[in-house]
């Protein structure tokens, strides 16, 4: 959104809604900065549940059933690093393209829970594990101009320029919107891959603003908001379900560690990580780069075990189980709030203007409306901010 367009706003409301609420907008706009970003994209909106501090959260009940279950002994493992691994490089990469990046087919084995392309894949792109890989081989597309994440599951690129994947999902960056229940994504989940990743860029940076994503060896047959997906059979209580977050306990000592480690843990105790995966156990994610150094984050993420994290209890801040929104304000004897009524389930969002030609748009009502979904202002300010273009 342009000065011009704000301006704008300003003047054509504040006589009808009063001064009070036009500052509250200006407020809420301003926050919109604290959202983690790349390449001039937010990486989601700033009251996004990736980017909502959990570590006033109460503990959940079963906290101590899962730390047991997925290994309360077991260190840390970061599943990223620099050069690479029995040949392949070490994380989950991700690839930056601009608005002319062409659109290519995919094909899904899973379609009926895949958003369908085209996709702006590079034929080029990197495959997690490389091109020789038997793994889950993802391939992440961040596109800058439209600040839209593309994200594919065991991707195997086409001499045509085409690709084949098991699972693909489409993200707005600027919305909150989760995928329909039930669906997979690129992650067993249904979650993004991207937001949960620790970069090399925020660690340097001093501070990393989301959550993290982590796996572990048992799953049950569940999940919980924020996922949309479950893998496993198993349906005892003691496992974890797809979606629960963990943080870093608030007096685990981090004195003793390096700068760019006690970035990670710091982020671990006020974002805690997200169960996204069955994999080994607390292998935290990460995108490769040549900056790091393995030795240092492998010897001293695995000082750090299960016993030092606890479950949270992620309830209260739900606005809507259809969106990502979460409350940024949390009494932790509170109740969830109720569901905005927004009948796309787009939760809002740190939104703005985006003239794009790109096709995935399935939250707007119509071609010739585009909204400024600004979830956190008053809902009577977000009645009014529908523009017709």
């Amino acid at each position: 959104m342009t000065a011009r367009q704000l301006k704008s706003l300003t003047q054509r409301f504040a006589p009808a809604m009063g001064v009070m609420l036009v500052l509250n907008f200006w407020v809420a706009l301003s926050s919109i900065q604290a959202s983690p970003s790349l390449a001039g994209c937010p990486v989601f909106p700033a009251d996004n549940l990736w980017n909502t501090s959990v570590e006033d959260l109460p503990v959940d009940p079963n906290s101590n059933a899962y730390i047991e279950t997925i290994g309360a002994d077991r260190g840390m493992h970061p599943d990223f690093g620099s050069g690479t691994w029995a040949g392949s490089p070490i994380g989950i990469p991700y690839t930056i393209v601009d608005g002319s990046q062409p659109e290519v087919d995919v094909v899904f084995d899973y379609a009926d829970e895949s958003d369908p392309g085209p996709y702006p894949i590079p034929v080029d792109a990197p495959i997690e594990g490389g091109s020789l890989s038997s793994g889950d081989r993802h391939v992440l597309v961040f596109d800058r101009d439209f600040c839209m994440l593309y994200e594919l599951y065991a991707a195997y690129p086409q001499p045509d320029g085409s690709w084949e994947a098991g699972s693909g999902a489409v993200f707005d960056l600027r919305s909150n919107t989760l995928r329909p229940e039930g669906w997979t994504s690129a992650d067993a989940a249904g979650l993004p891959i991207f937001p949960g990743l620790v970069r090399y860029d925020e660690v340097a940076s001093g501070e990393i603003q989301h959550a993290l994503r982590f796996t572990a060896p048992q799953t049950r047959r569940s999940y919980v908001w924020p996922a949309r997906h479950f893998a496993s059979s198993l349906t005892e209580a003691n496992y974890p379900p797809m979606g629960k977050r963990f943080r870093l306990k608030s007096d685990f000592d981090i004195s003793g560690f390096s700068e760019e480690v006690q970035v990670i843990l710091r982020a671990l105790k006020k974002y805690g990580m997200i169960l996204a995966d069955n994999g080994s156990a607390w292998y935290l994610s990460g995108a490769p780069d040549p900056l790091w150094d393995n030795d240092v984050l492998v010897g001293e993420l695995s000082r750090v075990t299960g016993s030092e994290f606890e479950a949270v209890d992620e309830t209260a801040l739900m606005v809507d189980p259809d969106s990502g929104q979460a409350l940024q304000s949390v009494d932790p004897g509170s109740t969830p709030a109720q569901g905005p009524d927004d009948p796309g389930g787009s939760g809002g969002g740190n939104g703005c203007f985006i003239a794009s030609s790109r096709n995935h748009w399935s939250n707007w009502k119509s071609p010739s409306k585009w909204t400024v979904p600004i979830s956190f202002v008053s809902s009577n300010l977000k009645k009014f901010l529908k523009i017709n273009m």
